[in-house]
């Protein structure tokens, strides 16, 4: 049995927009080294990834757009919301994005995107910022160890039920009645 073939040490991470031929597609594979994993988990704030993968290609779009469209293969391991123990995960995603001249970078503090997979064409498409964009969209948020779970009645550190109102005793300080102590 052969071994499965590696990318070569030179395949872009960045591909320049004018170096892409319109006239067919260009694939595209990352496979990232243990380092290089190492340092996207650290930036994830994730315990490990051990395997990394994002392949696909790109295609000219109606004369001036690109598309890219891929598949995101990854195992992550990220603590237990719960124990804090190590919990494995698996993703996979389907990967598309569609660069076009015609989109500015938003500007503003609040800007609302009409369409999350359309970007900004610029002089370079990153593929290694399409990779962690989108293992950071596809992490689960609450990741939980098998079997481990929340306790239903939340109770203070001294055993009684949680009783505390955060706003009691608002009305009174706002009046000015003077003592909100209840």
């Amino acid at each position: 049995m052969t071994a499965p073939a590696q990318p070569s040490a030179s395949q872009p991470q960045r591909l320049r927009v004018a170096h892409l031929d319109p006239r067919g597609p260009t694939d595209f594979a990352l496979r990232p080294a243990a380092e290089a994993r190492a340092a996207i988990a650290a930036e994830l704030n994730i315990l490990a990834l051990p395997r990394l993968a994002f392949e696909g290609r790109i295609r000219a779009e109606g004369g001036q757009a690109w598309a890219l469209s891929g598949q995101l293969t990854a195992q992550v391991v990220q603590s237990c919301v719960v124990t804090l123990k190590p919990v494995k995960t698996r993703i996979e995603e389907d990967v598309r994005r569609l660069y076009s001249p015609h989109l500015r970078d938003p500007e503003g503090d609040e800007v609302e995107m009409p369409d999350e997979t359309l970007e900004p064409l610029g002089q370079f498409i990153d593929l290694s910022a399409v990779m962690i964009e989108e293992l950071a969209l596809s992490l689960p948020d609450y990741p939980r160890a098998q079997g481990a779970e929340l306790t239903p009645d939340a109770r203070d550190d001294d055993g009684r039920p949680e009783t505390r109102r955060p706003f009691e005793g608002l009305d009174r300080l706002m009046r000015g009645d003077g003592d909100v102590q209840g």
